[in-house]
């Protein structure tokens, strides 16, 4: 099923996300597809369940399209749940991010090449990994928003003060997007 993507300004995607138990979500596998069929929806390459309203540590990315720079992410795609990144290492490199919950608002964001990850798969099996490049940053960037932050925070106050109206009004629903999304500033009947 396909769910709205919650818009920029939203308070749940600025909230630490909790935890989760696997006796709390015994169907953990139909909300992972369904994120995965939102997120192609949409055309993103991840999605944290903050971006759909819901505050848990679960987010799901599929970097297969990059393959054809990094052939080791051909049928990249997994479900991180409770991750915590271990170790972050190498030095930064820029690339130019977007966010499904923040559409039409590309900006160049530094991460560091290579990190060490501990979490569970949607069958509960605990992992303990190292991924580099592209998978890396896309897991960084997802894990961002199980901790209650954005891309856009890792700007300069410049770049931000240069895109504060553009973020107002995405809040607003003042944004042509092509999937559905829910507007915190948006008035409700509309």
């Amino acid at each position: 099923m396909k769910l709205p993507i919650i818009a920029y300004g939203d308070p749940v995607l600025r909230k630490k996300a909790t935890a989760i138990e696997p006796a709390e979500y015994p169907h953990i596998q139909a909300l992972v597809d369904d994120m995965f069929e939102t997120m192609y929806a949409a055309r993103g390459v991840g999605l944290a369940a903050p971006q759909i309203g819901i505050s848990m540590r679960l987010f799901v990315i599929d970097a297969t399209p990059f393959d054809d720079e990094e052939p080791e992410l051909k049928e990249f795609k997994k479900a991180f749940i409770n991750a915590q990144i271990l170790d972050e290492t190498g030095e930064e490199w820029a690339f130019n991010e977007g966010c499904l919950s923040i559409p039409d608002i590309r900006e160049d964001v530094y991460r560091k090449p290579t990190i060490r990850i501990s979490y569970y798969d949607e069958q509960w099996h605990h992992h303990e990994q190292t991924f580099k490049g592209m998978a890396a940053r896309i897991i960084q960037h997802e894990y961002d928003h199980i901790e209650g932050k954005l891309f856009t925070d890792k700007l300069s106050p410049l770049r931000k003060r240069l895109i504060e109206k553009k973020l107002t009004d995405i809040s607003r629903g003042i944004v042509d997007v092509d999937y559905k999304m829910k507007f915190p500033a948006q008035k409700k009947g509309r």
